[in-house]
């Protein structure tokens, strides 16, 4: 207590300076002579910092053995997703998120043509949200603030709320009386985990998919290591799948030794627009049935239909058909028909109790949070904001898609009859400077550098004919339209006659 008091004096400002500097320093030294002493005469003295009496020792030979161990590795699966992307749908995507095109603030930057995203209807999402915003955070129901519904664990899988207002939602966008069951939802964090959480539950490393092309770049291989196997369409049959070609690519995969576990469809049809008819539904799973395989159907663009075009959905021919449903799994999301990508939502509908029981697990990577399914069951439950959105959307994308076709028509570049989706497949094959995908990627390059438009050139969506492109034009506004046209010209010159 007598070696404290001195220091709590110089603590509380009352002398003691000295005995407080003093009597530490004598106990340090009292310490070390005392333990000095009982040293064992055994014991080996410390090794010396000096190299000075040992001239055979290296002074950096530590750091010589770490740098000869090389750099630090990672996973050879992280290695191969970390190299640069070569793709040009990537390439493309990032040029011009460098330098984006605006109207007042960088009307020389590159204008995006290459991302499937609505942004014609943002301002009645901007509306809703802004007079709704108090429904959002305390619910429909009203009654007192409360976060417990947003700081606390929710289900992996998705609130069943929010599960009810998809079901809702979907049967009002399919329309004639196909209903959903909520129970057979998982939901996960946009549509491409959803088909990834397929990809683990039905295949294997190694196994593969049948995919009709042309189809949207997916990186379903980085994690589950299953082959996506394309299944070549052509423009004299309008890129419309047939069960002959099918089936050519089944049997060609096959003796490859390649076990192949599923069709991965996009209806409507990512990038041509066009719809699987109900025959070819009923066709294709009668040919899953004979194969012994499952079939994914993305129907993330069923909402995106205009000019009475009849969508069929996979779910209501398995309600009508003697088939086996268990085979039979639908992936959806909001980021294209109620243009909400950065919510990240997506779901899996299944009938196969063994698939939703694995997935549910699996959302545990992928989940969508609690503060965004509280937003989203407040708005899919606002049946007149809806209804209005649906209707408008619809409208406002056939108008923009008449007068983007009518710009590249006065080109000389014609689309396919397409009337679904947010995009329209252009054929500029007339062109290209030479027949084939170099000559493809020439004017792919030259259109985005020169003309600053980031198209999709057909090869990133794995065409077989090379010369197609996709333009995503619900990106534009209409004033943007003319924009497009006259950089595409100032590319492409007289060539245009030739069409």
């Amino acid at each position: 207590m007598r070696l404290v008091v001195p220091l709590q004096g110089v603590a509380q400002g009352r002398g003691g300076l000295l005995l407080g500097s003093v009597i530490p320093c004598a106990l340090f030294c009292f310490l070390q002579l005392y333990f000095k002493r009982r040293r064992s005469p055994s014991d080996p003295p410390p090794p010396s910092t000096s190299t000075s009496n040992q001239p055979g020792m290296t002074r950096h030979s530590s750091l010589s053995n770490l740098l000869s161990r090389g750099p630090l590795r990672i996973s050879s699966l992280a290695t191969s997703i970390a190299k640069p992307d070569d793709s040009p749908y990537y390439m493309g995507l990032d040029k011009a998120s460098e330098d984006p095109y605006s109207r007042i603030a960088n009307p020389d930057g590159v204008i995006q043509l290459g991302l499937s995203e609505n942004r014609l209807c943002f301002d009645l999402i901007e509306k809703w949200t802004s007079e709704n915003l108090r429904d959002w955070v305390m619910g429909r129901e009203g009654g007192d603030l409360s976060i417990s519904g947003i700081a606390t664990y929710q289900p992996y899988d998705g609130t069943m709320k929010l599960k009810m207002a998809m079901a809702g939602f979907m049967s009002r966008v399919i329309g004639r009386d196909v209903s959903y069951e909520p129970s057979q939802m998982v939901l996960t964090a946009g549509v491409t985990p959803a088909i990834e959480t397929l990809c683990f539950c039905l295949a294997d490393h190694g196994n593969a998919f049948l995919v009709p092309t042309p189809y949207y770049p997916r990186d379903m291989k980085w994690r589950t290591g299953v082959e996506l196997i394309p299944v070549h369409c052509r423009s004299k049959d309008d890129f419309v799948l047939s069960i002959s070609v099918l089936d050519q690519a089944f049997n060609q995969t096959r003796k490859r030794e390649t076990k192949i576990r599923g069709i991965l469809l996009s209806n409507p049809a990512n990038p041509v627009g066009n719809l699987l008819s109900r025959e070819m539904l009923e066709a294709l799973l009668k040919f899953a049935e004979e194969k012994n395989i499952h079939i994914i159907s993305d129907e993330i663009f069923a909402g995106s239909i205009y000019e009475e075009k009849e969508f069929v959905s996979i779910a209501e021919v398995v309600g009508s058909e003697d088939v086996d449903k268990n085979r039979v799994h639908i992936v959806y999301g909001l980021s294209k028909d109620l243009f909400l990508p950065g919510v990240r939502v997506g779901m899996i509908y299944s009938f196969n109790e063994n698939v939703l029981a694995a997935a549910r697990k699996l959302t545990r990577f992928s989940s969508v949070s609690a503060p965004t399914q509280r937003l989203l069951v407040s708005m899919l439950s606002d049946t007149r904001f809806i209804v209005e959105y649906i209707q408008t959307n619809k409208k406002r994308i056939q108008d923009m898609r008449d007068l983007f076709v009518a710009g590249l028509e006065e080109l000389g570049i014609k689309c396919t009859d397409s009337r679904s989706s947010l995009y329209c497949w252009a054929d500029m094959r007339n062109l290209i400077p030479t027949y084939g995908e170099k000559g493809e990627l020439e004017l792919w390059e030259k259109l985005l550098n020169v003309g600053k438009i980031n198209l999709t050139p057909g090869s990133a969506c794995h065409c077989i004919e090379p010369g197609w492109f996709r333009c995503c034009f619900t990106t534009l506004d209409k004033e943007d339209v003319h924009v497009v046209m006259e950089r595409i010209r100032k590319v492409v010159g007289s060539r245009t006659s030739c069409g």
